[in-house]
């Protein structure tokens, strides 16, 4: 495809007005071979002769030796790079060589397994047997699958409640259980990776109860930390492959920034992601335009289809998210794979390794989050040697923002590290239950799950959940704890969702901490790409009850927090105030919402709701101005409150960057005069109960946060603010008081020498 002829038609469109910030090209890469240090098994051989492969890349090579020498192994190559058979080849010729060895993969979405089973069977072998067991197998196959199948496919969902629990009836399987392998592991962190590296804990326990002692393989994107995550995820130390032998056609990145379109306000980017896709498929490019919001997939691709003015091309597009069925989704798939479906429109879900064919093209609607998954996405598009393009079509925050007038950060920065912690204490409380309930803890099992686990036992044991007997632990609490536990969020005690027409059926869950600002009368929530409203919020029953309706609106809580200092645990001088670290008690009331619109973001309503106060724990980092206020701050109307209100905001919206994580995962609040300090006090912290470590790795980096924070607030065209700079889409207030110039002389109060 020619895509400078490409780009140079959108450049001379009547549309155009200026929206490529920046266009970054690579060349293409020759590939690099390694050699194994053992002969694979015939049959292995055979298979890779069919399928063109003469020899290995350098790091498929070097993983698989690793594996067959018996260690831990974590390959972190970029996207098409081949890592599935790294993780195949030593799995397989060990089943073959040694039949009756078990191995367990897991994925984090079922479309995964789906697309590595179909690979493991082309291999074509008489012997080891597949299957997948999952959410979507059928009742009657599973008895089938669990006694009869070498390798199970899964996910960490499916491990949590439905295996691990019930261990005894998979007994020979994890007798003989040799490898798990876990793909896409930069996907758990933050509280996901938290949940899912006690689950791997809880798998391990119940392997060494059967006499088993597995390997792990992992394969990630490209992150700042792999033998780290490795470690959190799985408690084991792992050889770290990360010399990527795969070739890569010619790429091109471009920074697509929508233009103003009023007074400090851009053109939504949805909109122009939208306009972009139609002109590729119209141009035949096969893309995949990837959104932040299943809604928002839907729109463009309806939008798509009447756009598209020839009905045989609107028929070749298609949206890929949740809530379709497991048929559909395949469906969509093969039509990527084949070459018949020249755009889909989709969430992260095909983010990941799945694999659609040979795409020339995708769209970013909006920065994914994170540098590995910016990339991941990109890495969707020019598979093997084709070339490729990618867009990234900004947001109107700061951090997007950033990155426009930035570009070199996103092509040059190293990648970030992925932050999880499975000792925090909420989240363990909730696995060690699990644990004790799947078999009794002994002092054996301790130093698996960290340094607090006996002192966690002993406070679940003065709650009569737990019995401590002969040095172990049994679970003692009523029914089974795992199905209870929800490890995509933190916290029992959490509400149901209920659609108002079934009661009886949970479509989901939400954190008690949470649950005012997503399931308060009249909030939209989104469930597998379907739209419900809350009808009603029973706070005694602890659950909403929503309906379906189609909206063309989200919504946004308003709110009031304060923010107690529990215990300061690090400080050092940062410019002419203190950065601190510690524990913290968060008190947030819910006190009414906007509804705005999709597509657009204007505020259609604002409605007021009457709430009690909600409380949680967390970690936090804070800033405290020592000194005098500056005077052009003191001389502003809205002075320092506007000042620290749009520091606060800024320095969430850059701190993804520093911090894998997501904006939402963080919160904040500031005080002109706070009642423990005294003083001026901007708070940052995790919006998890407990934390999940994003803001003390923020405050590990705070100089480089700062520098990165004021640059993208003081070279924002706007003069009093926008949400390129310091406005923020979740603020509780309506980004009122905000004031940009003294935001900036805060900025710089606090990067002064001493």
């Amino acid at each position: 495809m020619d895509f400078e002829r490409f780009l140079s038609s959108l450049e001379h469109s009547k549309d155009y007005r200026g929206q490529i910030a920046h266009i970054a090209r690579s060349a293409a890469r020759e590939p690099k071979y390694g050699d194994l240090a053992q002969p694979l098994h015939p049959s292995l051989d055979q298979h890779l002769r069919t399928a063109g492969i003469e020899r290995l890349y350098s790091h498929q090579a070097a993983a698989v030796n690793f594996v067959l020498e018996g260690k831990h192994v974590v390959v972190v190559t970029s996207t098409a790079s081949g890592k599935t058979l790294c993780y195949n080849l030593p799995v397989l010729h060990t089943q073959l060589t040694s039949p009756g060895k078990n191995a367990l993969y897991l994925f984090p979405t079922k479309a995964l397994a789906q697309d590595q089973l179909r690979k493991l069977k082309d291999f074509s072998l008489d012997g080891p047997r597949f299957g997948i067991y999952d959410g979507d197998t059928p009742t009657s196959a599973r008895a089938g699958i669990r006694k009869n199948c070498h390798t199970i496919l899964t996910n960490p969902d499916m491990l949590h409640v439905g295996i691990l629990p019930n261990h005894t009836s998979w007994a020979d399987f994890f007798r003989n259980l040799a490898f798990v392998v876990i793909d896409e592991m930069h996907v758990y962190r933050g509280v996901f990776g938290a949940h899912v590296g006690n689950v791997v804990r809880r798998l391990r326990r119940v392997c060494r109860h059967y006499g088993s002692v597995p390997q792990f393989i992992a394969c990630s994107a490209t992150i700042g930390n792999p033998a780290e995550l490795m470690n959190k995820l799985t408690g084991v130390t792992a050889e770290v492959v990360d010399d990527d032998g795969s070739p890569s056609g010619e790429k091109r990145f471009v920074f697509w920034n929508p233009p103003y379109i009023g007074q400090g306000e851009r053109k939504s980017a949805n909109s122009e992601a939208a306009a972009l896709f139609v002109r590729l498929v119209s141009s035949g490019i096969r893309n995949i335009t990837f959104t932040k919001a299943r809604v928002v997939a839907e729109l463009i691709y309806r939008y798509a289809q009447s756009a598209i003015e020839d009905p045989a091309l609107a028929e070749r597009i298609m949206s890929y998210r949740g809530g379709y069925t497991p048929e559909q989704r395949r469906r969509i798939e093969k039509g990527l794979f084949d070459g018949y479906l020249l755009g889909v429109t989709a969430t992260n879900a095909l983010e990941l390794g799945v694999d659609i064919g040979d795409l020339e093209a995708c769209v970013l609607t909006g920065y994914p989050g994170t540098i590995a998954s910016t990339w991941q996405q990109a890495g969707r598009a020019g598979r093997g040697r084709s070339s490729s393009l990618a867009i990234l079509v900004a947001l109107d925050n700061p951090l997007d923002q950033y990155l426009m007038r930035n570009p070199s950060y996103l092509l040059d920065a190293r990648n970030e590290k992925a932050i999880l912690d499975p000792f925090n204490a909420y989240i363990l409380a909730e696995h060690l239950q699990c644990a004790a309930d799947e078999t009794p803890i002994s002092e054996l099992d301790l130093p698996l799950f960290g340094p607090d686990a006996e002192r966690i036992l002993q406070v679940i044991e003065e709650s009569g959940q737990m019995m401590h007997s002969g040095n172990r632990w049994y679970w003692s609490g009523s029914g089974r704890p795992a199905p209870s536990v929800n490890i995509r969020s933190t916290g029992a005690n959490g509400f149901d969702i209920r659609d108002i027409e079934r009661p009886d059926s949970i479509l989901g869950t939400a954190d008690e901490a949470g649950a005012f600002h997503v399931l308060h009368e009249g909030a939209v929530y989104l469930h597998q790409g379907e739209s419900y409203v809350v009808q009603k919020l029973d706070i005694s029953e602890k659950a909403a009850y929503v309906a379906a309706k189609e909206v063309d609106y989200y919504t946004v809580p308003r709110s009031l927090t304060d923010v107690k200092i529990e215990a300061e645990l690090s400080s050092r001088p940062e410019g002419l105030g203190t950065l601190h670290f510690g524990e913290i008690t968060v008190t947030t009331q819910v006190t009414g919402y906007w509804k705005r619109q999709l597509m657009t973001d204007i505020t259609l309503e604002s409605i007021d709701l009457n709430l009690p106060p909600r409380s949680f724990s967390t970690m936090a980092l804070w800033l405290t101005l020592d000194g005098p206020i500056p005077p052009d701050v003191s001389a502003r109307k809205l002075g320092m409150e506007g000042g620290i209100h749009g520091l606060e905001h800024s320095l969430i919206g850059m701190m993804p960057l520093y911090a894998m994580c997501d904006r939402m995962d963080i919160g904040g609040a500031s005080h002109v005069s706070h009642p423990q300090t005294g003083i001026p006090t901007i708070f940052v912290y995790d919006a998890h109960s407990g934390g999940v470590g994003i803001t003390e790795a923020a405050y590990s980096r705070a100089d480089e946060l700062l520098a990165a924070t004021l640059e993208a607030v003081a070279q924002c065209p706007c003069r009093e603010g926008c949400p390129s700079c310091i406005q923020s889409p979740k603020c509780g207030n309506n980004n009122f008081p905000l004031d940009k110039q003294s935001a900036i002389s805060i900025f710089r109060y606090l990067m002064q020498t001493r």
